[in-house]
């Protein structure tokens, strides 16, 4: 005899977890994933599909190979490097012939690359680098293991090499950090550093200090230089070369790839023999905890670090994110992996949630906060730029997000159950559409296994499976804008609707905002008015509630809208340029049901029995992010096996 009928609520939380049993986790770690693939753990709660990426500009950076060095200076002003070739000579202004294989730097604003400098010595590697400002100026150091030191100045943006008048020991240098206004710089199992205030010079006031390893990594942590070497990790403290004191931290493990060396929510996260680890300040001051943070997903760690010894990683401040990737050179982009930890608490591994992607190959990646706006960016090994968290695709190609969760036995897993309705509650930002499987008892082939579900929603209203009376909304919804030419003269197109200057229906209540980001853009900033085309009509611009920022064409770029119950029809038009823009309608928010498509699911081979069960949400699209909540299944468990 079956129980009355029971729910059992699934909060979707904890991230990736491959250090357990499939039943162990189902029982210990409800609301987890043994598959989080190009979801995020959300600190606002539940898993947010990946946003995608695109290119920064439509121009590739001259040269040939991977680029070697990649900086984000602001969210319009982008620093490379890249090996000469002959196409590269007869293209760039101040490259000559016998110039080939020299390193040349570039600063890009979104569209063409400009040429700054070239290095004197030829196939130099992957570029590190350090920023600093002693004049006023903000500078960056950049160092590739071949030839010496590279300074970028941001006043002009020019580029200038270090030469063996300054230190011939910086030939090759390997590694660089600012300290104390003392420039370190690392080659072998040396640190070779400057005179204060002065990057450069190597007079009286300079020094060597010689670690006993080889140095893999520096970086600057709670007021001291750490140094990651291959069996070791050292520190200097101190004020000043006066009083500087090299100490161990431990000498039982190192750091395999200083790419990896990021500063997260508090801690040190790098890459170690034996995983990913953290180096944790504890409460003593000067002392440290060692934690490996990838014990959680040691299967998953393994396999990804044994795919290749070359990484780089980033962070994602504004989510508590360490990203790290692995580069495979002959792989294809679609298939490249990388591991996505967020921080939900300040110190130690056990406020980390993992998740993992695919489709992001990353030979080197970096981020920076400019004024409120972060701006992430990585290059491979095509040329290109590219600009993450924007849009909903990976620079055109589907996202293929995944979660999968361990099977759950729901109290007893020696007892069956019969399961009638799921109740599937989302956060999304537009049109939705996920493959949805229930699987009983470990997929045994003995049991009959529910089909693929394909579940579409289209607008911004959550659907909710087993509640019909339930509807949520969206409250900020974010449209990309490209300009084209039709064949009437420059419209625009605004994403997820259709043809040359739609039609919009903006709902009481929420935000909009339209990115204008893309290079089309260019000279077409979007704005509002009450009359038709705006300026071009006798019109004047309407501004309430209207935020804009940027420059149209250039990262960052946009128009934000909030709609209230005052709000008029309005008109979107070009300040510059008349007849590209539409109507702007205001609609009330209304309710919208989708119970007939429960019914539609349940009433087929959904319903299904078993003494476990596990779930699998799919996307495979270009639809934008969104966001798993809450699943709640209905059951009646039976009296006996």
């Amino acid at each position: 005899m079956a129980t009355q009928w029971q729910t059992y609520p699934i909060e979707f939380r904890g991230g990736l977890i491959s250090n357990l049993s499939p039943l162990q986790q189902g029982i210990n770690a409800v609301g987890s994933a043994t598959v989080l693939q190009n979801f995020e753990p959300n600190k606002n709660g539940g898993y947010s599909k990946l946003l995608g990426f695109e290119k920064y500009s439509t121009t590739t950076v001259p040269g040939t190979g991977p680029i070697l060095a990649l900086k984000v200076i602001s969210s319009g002003l982008v620093v490379v490097a890249r090996k000469v070739d002959s196409a590269a000579i007869s293209a760039v202004s101040g490259l000559t012939s016998g110039d080939d294989n020299k390193t040349a730097y570039y600063y890009g604003t979104g569209t063409t690359w400009t040429f700054m400098a070239k290095s004197a010595s030829t196939n130099g590697g992957k570029a590190k680098h350090a920023e600093f400002n002693l004049d006023g100026d903000d500078k960056a150091i950049f160092v590739d293991g071949t030839s010496y030191p590279a300074i970028y100045n941001t006043s002009g943006n020019t580029t200038t090499f270090l030469t063996s008048s300054n230190s011939s020991d910086l030939s090759g240098a390997e590694h660089v950090a600012m300290f104390k206004k003392h420039a370190f710089y690392a080659k072998g199992n040396n640190l070779y550093f400057s005179i204060p205030s002065n990057v450069s010079n190597f007079g009286t006031g300079s020094g060597t200090i010689n670690v006993g390893h080889d140095i893999t990594g520096l970086t600057v942590f709670r007021d001291q230089l750490i140094i990651f070497t291959t069996d070791t990790i050292q520190k200097i403290t101190g004020s000043s070369v006066s009083d500087w004191a090299l100490a161990p931290i431990t000498n039982k493990t190192g750091c395999i790839n200083g790419d990896t060396i990021q500063e997260v929510g508090g801690d040190i996260i790098y890459l170690a023999p034996d995983g990913i680890r953290l180096l944790s300040a504890t409460d003593r001051i000067g002392d440290f905890a060692l934690d490996v943070a990838s014990d959680s997903i040691h299967k998953d760690a393994d396999s990804f670090l044994g795919t290749s010894n070359e990484f780089s990683s980033m962070l994602i401040r504004n989510k508590s994110q360490y990203r790290i990737f692995a580069y495979v050179s002959s792989e294809r982009n679609s298939v490249a992996k990388g591991l996505i930890a967020t921080k939900f608490i300040a110190q130690g591994s056990e406020g980390i949630n993992w998740a993992s992607t695919k489709g992001i190959k990353a030979y080197i990646a970096d981020s920076r906060y400019a004024g409120d706006q972060e701006t992430s960016m990585f290059i491979n090994d095509d040329g290109y730029v590219y600009k993450m968290e924007t849009g909903s695709n990976f620079d055109s190609a589907n996202i293929e997000a995944i979660y999968e969760s361990p099977f759950m036995p729901i109290e007893d897993p020696q007892i069956r159950k019969t399961f009638y309705k799921m109740a599937l509650y989302v956060t999304p930002t537009g049109s939705t559409s996920v493959d949805l499987n229930l699987t009983y008892d470990f997929n045994d082939d003995k049991i009959i296994q529910p089909p693929t579900q394909a579940i579409s929603s289209t607008g911004t209203s959550v659907f909710s499976y087993g509640a019909s009376d339930a509807i949520y909304y969206a409250k900020n919804i974010t449209y990309a804008v490209t300009v084209s030419n039709p064949g009437s003269g420059n419209k625009y197109y605004i994403s997820d609707h259709t043809g040359a200057a739609p039609t919009l229906s903006l709902t009481k209540g929420r935000t909009y905002r339209f990115t204008q980001e893309d290079n089309s853009n260019s000279s077409h900033p979007l704005r509002f008015s009450t009359t038709a085309d705006g300026t071009h009509g006798g019109g004047s611009a309407y501004t309430t509630g209207v935020t804009t920022s940027g420059t149209a064409g250039s990262s960052g770029a946009y128009t934000e809208i909030t709609i209230t119950d005052s709000t008029p029809t309005l008109y979107y038009y070009c300040t510059n340029h008349s007849g590209m823009g539409g109507t702007a309608n205001m609609v009330e928010a209304t309710e919208i049901t989708y119970g007939g498509e429960l019914d539609k699911i349940y009433n087929t081979n959904l319903i299904g029995s078993g003494k476990t069960v596990a779930l699998r949400i799919a996307d495979n699209s270009t639809n934008p992010t969104f966001t798993l909540d809450t699943a709640v299944l209905e059951y009646r468990q039976n009296d006996r096996q």
